[in-house]
């Protein structure tokens, strides 16, 4: 080689490593700042552009990596992101924007996003080992666990949490909550009590403290917490139909039909859990306000959806009577005021006279004599009949009730006339006792003919 051209070549690969040198140290740093203004900006589409352009020349930059991943999950591209962010993390250099510790954070959050709870649960194991004085760390690490029931695990880091930051809402919460599945209701509400306090808005807070409260039968202090809880919409069904519940306890059905009717308006899922309970418990304010045609339309909701779902098969077989006979349906539908006069009509189609009438839970009961007889001179014996409205199967207490009834008043018979049928262990009862009992196929041979009952046909 001419010794003239050694010096070229020296001066050429100088030059060479000067543009190298510019390149790596001033241009490159630049425009890394540049993407990262975009990305800082919500410019996504041209943070993407300029990554790929950056990545293109120099394809192990662990910045523009992470940039790009950064700009993918703010366009909504979250598993791309995360393919970024695990070349990132292949690379394991972590410097300039790219700090460790905020990369193993935002990774393990698409760990978790994407159902990959163990490696989401490797960096925050990690982060914990990084800064473990983070109380976020060990909240994030516990729901981790809680939703793969690993409930103590859970604790211990929820506990951790609040022991580092005692007003951090979401892990008191989510420790309450674990108490209160775990049946510790003391600490529980202590816990939710300190959720609420820590942030006013923690709404499932309110929900599952108002399902404490009621569950101690403290309605009033219920309603409140419930109140609360239906501010956040994904809990708003749930907590109408706890307030439904809360008023059903105060036996306020009126006031419990209309929560629950908001309730349902809200249905959007008709299978829903939330749905099938709100449709049932309406259904049963609705039978206990005597609403019978109400309560079925109800039950045939819940049934189409789920037919096994409590005792709505069965509830649907009792009243079937009602769309056949419109008797039965008068019957159980009647006001209180009509009930009594069909109630006479069934004592007069028994052979009685109606002398005094009066209510008990789920009917009436009537003291009545013997109709005339043609032997003037005979002592008329009094009789005790309880005509009820029923939608259970009636049992043995009812039947030892009138007759102990019967004791106390000294009268010699009595009779049970009931829209359902009775147990067995009330038929034998009776067998040894003065007692009739007239189940719902007697019932309505007795229900023909009663005025009351015939004039609503009628008409």
């Amino acid at each position: 080689m001419p010794l003239y051209l050694i010096p070229i070549i020296l001066v050429g690969i100088t030059l060479v490593g000067i543009i190298i040198f510019v390149s790596r140290n001033i241009f490159l740093p630049k425009k890394i700042a540049t993407l990262a203004s975009l990305v800082k900006q919500k410019k996504y589409t041209a943070a993407i552009r300029l990554a790929k352009q950056i990545i293109a020349k120099e394809p192990r930059n662990p910045e523009a990596h992470y940039l790009l991943g950064k700009a993918y999950n703010g366009d909504g591209k979250p598993e791309l992101a995360l393919m970024e962010l695990k070349t990132v993390n292949q690379l394991g250099n972590f410097s300039g924007v790219c700090v460790e510790s905020v990369f193993r954070s935002e990774i393990a959050d698409l760990y978790a996003t994407y159902s990959q709870p163990e490696e989401a649960l490797k960096e925050y194991i990690l982060l914990i080992r990084m800064e473990p004085e983070v109380a976020e760390h060990y909240y994030k690490a516990g729901l981790l666990f809680s939703k793969r029931e690993k409930a103590d695990r859970a604790a211990d880091f929820f506990r951790k949490a609040v022991q580092l930051d005692p007003k951090h809402s979401g892990a008191h919460y989510e420790l309450g909550y674990l108490l209160y599945r775990a049946k510790h209701s003391v600490e529980a509400k202590a816990e939710l009590d300190l959720a609420i306090e820590g942030r006013h808005d923690n709404y499932k807070a309110y929900y599952y403290l108002g399902r404490l409260l009621k569950e101690k039968h403290d309605y009033v202090a219920a309603l409140v917490a419930f109140e609360k809880a239906q501010r956040d919409p994904d809990m708003k069904i749930k907590a109408l139909v706890e307030r439904g519940g809360c008023y059903m306890g105060l036996n306020s059905l009126d006031k419990a039909v209309t929560e629950l009717s908001r309730a349902v308006r809200l249905i959007e899922n008709e299978s829903s859990t939330e749905s099938l309970y709100a449709r049932y418990f309406l259904s049963i304010c609705f039978e206990k306000q005597k609403k019978l045609d109400s309560a079925i339309e109800q039950w045939e909701k819940i049934y189409a959806k789920k037919p096994s779902f409590r005792d709505v098969a069965e509830k649907l077989s009792q009243y079937q009577d009602l769309r056949v006979d419109d008797r039965m349906k008068d019957f159980l539908t009647a006001s209180q005021e009509e009930f009594y006069e069909i109630s006479k009509g069934i004592v007069e189609n028994l052979g009685l006279s109606a002398r005094d009438i009066s209510d008990i839970p789920d009917g009436c009961q009537v003291i009545a004599t013997e109709q005339e007889s043609k032997w003037r001179n005979t002592r008329k014996m009094p009789h005790l009949l309880r005509i009820l409205r029923i939608a259970e199967p009636v049992d043995l207490s009812a039947v030892r009730s009138i007759h102990e009834e019967m004791k106390k008043i000294s009268v010699m018979r009595g009779t049970i006339v009931a829209s359902n049928r009775f147990t067995k262990s009330a038929q034998e009862y009776a067998e040894t006792r003065p007692v009739e009992l007239i189940d719902k196929d007697r019932l309505k041979q007795l229900l023909s003919g009663i005025p009351a009952i015939e004039d609503t046909m009628a008409t």
